[in-house]
């Protein structure tokens, strides 16, 4: 089991940076590939699960557990909750962004493509999933 969690470590960081380029990709090609010009609105939800990957990968895993110590004598565990539960809400505002923004796409015809709001949506799940591969993964070490 320690073997597989140190495979884990070397190839954890690698699979979530295939994965968050994955949903970036999934976003550009929609993009390029559209008929119409894509409204900054449908960029939102992209740059904020990126922001929301970023922020609950900010925290480190050994700050969460009811034994840690802060060397600043007070106690800062809720700050640190605080933060994920935000990163959390953030993450799943972008997912609800986006789907959103795919029913819109889907209902109107003068907006862009269908192609374009699924591609929204897998993005945000890719790079949120990224996120959390990353953060089980990597070490402070």
């Amino acid at each position: 089991m320690e073997n597989l969690a140190l495979l884990w470590g070397i190839v954890g960081p690698g699979v979530s940076g295939a994965v968050f380029g994955a949903g970036w990709w999934f976003w550009v090609d929609a993009v390029v590939c559209s008929a119409v010009q894509v409204s900054f609105l449908h960029y939102l939800p992209g740059i904020l699960a990126s922001l929301a990957a970023l922020m609950f990968n900010a925290v480190n895993k050994d700050e969460i557990g009811y034994d840690y110590y802060s060397p600043y004598g007070d106690d800062s565990e809720w700050r640190v909750k605080l933060w994920l539960f935000v990163a959390y809400v953030v993450s799943f505002v972008c997912l609800a962004g986006s789907v959103g923004l795919l029913v819109q796409d889907a209902l109107t015809d003068k907006g862009p493509s269908v192609w374009t709001g699924v591609a929204g949506v897998l993005q945000c799940v890719l790079v949120l999933i990224s996120g959390l591969i990353y953060w089980t993964c990597h070490s402070e070490d």
